[in-house]
């Protein structure tokens, strides 16, 4: 490039800006779900298994998660299976 092109070429920033513009699109779509404290995952759970989405295994302590058949012994961890695995099926069900 020669002298006042160098000056007027705006492509490296342009890049970058698209490149923070996908990302903060990238972030809004996100489901937080780390920040699942332990009432709000009972009352999740709670729901899941009144819809029949979660099963309890009363003799083997694990709860099972249909429709991914995943076990968790741990509420909150299913909980927050739970939330990603929802997001992650809502964001296909967008795609397609």
């Amino acid at each position: 490039m020669s002298g006042q092109d160098i000056i007027d070429d705006t492509t490296g920033d342009y890049d970058r800006l698209e490149t923070e513009l996908v990302a903060q699109d990238r972030d809004a779509s996100r489901v937080a779900t780390a920040d699942i404290d332990e009432a709000t995952a009972r009352r999740l759970v709670g729901d899941l298994v009144e819809d029949d989405v979660v099963t309890p295994i009363p003799d083997q302590r694990i709860l099972v998660h249909e429709p991914s058949s995943k076990p968790f012994e741990s509420i909150t961890q299913l909980a927050v299976f739970h939330r990603g695995w929802q997001a992650a099926t809502d964001a296909d069900a967008e795609d397609d």
